[in-house]
């Protein structure tokens, strides 16, 4: 894309982001990684953060990344694209950040990265899985530890009731294929005929890499934006 539809235009995200982070301090905590590209997911099992500075993919599952590179060359060669799913886990937000209403913490922040250039879906904690699940299965538990009270399982991806809980808050957005493939696609022009277009030069062949550092900006900017927000109301 160019102009507004140019992920050029997310640069300024990025550097909102750095701001938005030293506005929430060293204690709150945001890293985001790719999970998932086409048909392939990472096993949760081989989950580890340390790995994502290590490869090209922002991947934690260092098997996959090098399974990834092989699939994305030939997707490349093939002249096509693929899309991908992020994910983006915030670690440290105190609880009540939010509204219960207008300003929905999961609200905003499904918001913000949505309006991320390709993306087109976002889900907050299990996120459309909870169509599968019953009630006992949904429900996030809690038991008293040390004097405080501690959920045993996180399916609201640390949002509920539009309030923050005190968990890791976590966000997954799937980025769409890149429209810009040599392979030929049915259209019409402006005149009304029927045709066919196919781009030609560079592309990339999955723009949900770039996309990791960009959900970790946003999700910066949603919750600094948030926390000021919180300290006007409460203190």
């Amino acid at each position: 894309g160019s102009g507004r539809a140019s992920a050029r235009e997310t640069a300024m995200r990025v550097a909102a982001g750095a701001i938005a982070r030293k506005v929430l301090g060293d204690d709150l905590v945001i890293q985001g990684a790719l999970v998932g590209m086409g048909e392939m997911e990472i096993d949760p099992a081989n989950w580890d953060w340390a790995e994502v500075d290590n490869n090209p993919f922002f991947c934690p599952d260092a098997l996959l990344a090098k399974t990834f590179e092989e699939y994305l060359d030939a997707i490349r060669k093939n002249g096509s694209s693929v899309g991908a799913t992020i994910e983006v886990h915030a670690t440290g937000v105190p609880a009540g950040w939010g509204a219960p209403i207008y300003s929905k913490l999961d609200a905003d922040l499904a918001r913000g990265m949505m309006s991320i250039n390709a993306v087109k879906g976002v889900e907050i904690g299990v996120g459309m899985g909870v169509a599968r699940l019953t009630g006992e299965d949904n429900a996030d538990e809690m038991r008293m530890e040390e004097g405080e009270p501690r959920f045993l399982s996180n399916n609201a991806g640390g949002i509920l009731g539009g309030l923050s809980t005190g968990q890791d808050i976590v966000c997954r957005f799937a980025v769409k294929p890149t429209s810009s493939i040599v392979t030929p696609r049915r259209t019409v022009d402006v005149d009304g005929n029927d045709t066919e277009i196919s781009t030609t030069g560079r592309h990339d062949p999955c723009v949900g890499i770039r996309a990791v550092p960009i959900g970790e900006a946003m999700m910066a900017c949603v919750l600094a934006d948030h926390m000021l927000r919180h300290r006007a109301q409460c203190g």
